[in-house]
C-alpha cells in the first residue's frame, strides 16, 4: 500500500497511546517480568522506545536545522541505554516513554513541507526523507507493544498498518539470504513475494494464514502461518 505522512502520524500517535497505557497497569513485579524478546524485561522494551523517540528527535532536529544530528553516538551508547533503562523504577520508565514520545510528536508538528522533505540518515545507515521519520517510530510502537508480552498481540493492530508493515518488510528481505515465498494472507487480497532459496523440490514455500499471522512471521514474531500443506513455514534471518 501506499502510506501517506498522514497514515504514518496517525499510526504513530495511536500506537503510543496504547504503548503507554499499557505501561500505566504494570506494578513493578509485572514491569521486572520478561517480555517475549530473548533476554530482554519489559523494562529493556519500554527503554528502548523511549530511547528511540529521543534518538528520532535527533532526526526531527536535523531536518529542522540543517545540522546533521545522529539517532545515536555510537552502537555502544544505544546498547547502554537499553542496559541501565532496564534498572530504571517501573514508574520512571512510563515517565520517560510519555514525555519522549510527547516531544517527539511536538517537534514534527514544527516542520514545514520543506524540511520534512529534507534528507536524514537513520541509524541502520539508510538515507531517508523526514517524511519515514513517523514510520519509523510507527513500527517501534506498535511492534514492541506486542513485544511487552502484556496482552497485546498482532491481532490488536490496524490491518492498514500491519498491510503497510508486510511491504516495508519483504521490501527490506529482497536479496538477503532466506527462503524464496510466497507470502498469501487468507483475509485478503494482496500477495507478497520474497526471492531466495527455493526448497527441496525447487519450489517457492507458500505461507498461509490470516494477515496478523504473516505480518507476525515476517517480523520474526511468534505467529500461526502455515505452508499451504499446513505444515511449519522456514524461520526467516533477523528483519532489523
Amino acid at each position: 500500500m501506499n502510506r501517506s505522512l498522514a497514515d504514518t502520524r496517525h499510526w504513530m500517535r495511536e500506537g503510543t497511546e496504547l504503548l503507554v497505557d499499557a505501561t500505566t497497569r504494570l506494578n513493578e513485579a509485572a514491569y521486572d517480568a520478561p517480555s517475549l524478546l530473548p533476554g530482554w524485561s519489559r523494562k529493556h522494551v519500554v527503554a528502548h522506545v523511549a530511547a528511540n523517540a529521543d534518538a528520532l528527535a535527533n532526526l526531527v532536529h536535523w531536518a529542522a536545522t540543517g545540522t546533521p544530528t545522529p539517532m545515536y553516538a555510537s552502537p555502544e551508547e544505544r546498547a547502554t541505554g537499553i542496559r541501565e533503562g532496564g534498572r530504571q523504577p517501573g514508574t520512571r520508565l512510563t515517565e520517560w516513554l510519555r514525555l519522549s514520545s510527547d516531544a517527539l510528536e511536538k517537534a514534527m508538528d514544527e516542520l514545514d513541507d520543506n524540511q520534512w522533505a529534507s534528507r536524514v540518515l537513520t541509524a541502520q545507515g539508510r538515507t531517508v526523507a523526514a517524511t519515514e521519520i513517523p514510520w519509523l517510530r510507527s513500527r517501534e510502537v506498535w511492534v514492541h507493544a506486542v513485544d511487552l508480552g502484556s496482552g497485546i498481540d498482532f491481532t490488536t493492530l490496524p490491518a492498514d498498518f500491519l498491510t503497510a508493515l508486510c511491504d516495508d518488510i519483504v521490501t527490506k528481505r529482497r536479496g538477503a539470504p532466506g527462503p524464496e515465498a510466497i507470502l498469501r494472507p487468507t483475509d485478503m487480497a494482496t500477495r507478497w513475494y520474497l526471492p531466495g532459496a527455493p526448497d527441496e523440490e525447487g519450489a517457492a514455500v507458500t505461507a498461509t494464514g490470516p494477515l496478523t499471522e504473516i505480518a507476525a512471521y515476517l517480523a520474526g514474531r511468534h505467529h500461526g502461518a502455515t505452508t499451504a500443506e499446513g505444515v511449519a513455514v522456514p524461520a526467516l534471518p533477523a528483519w532489523l
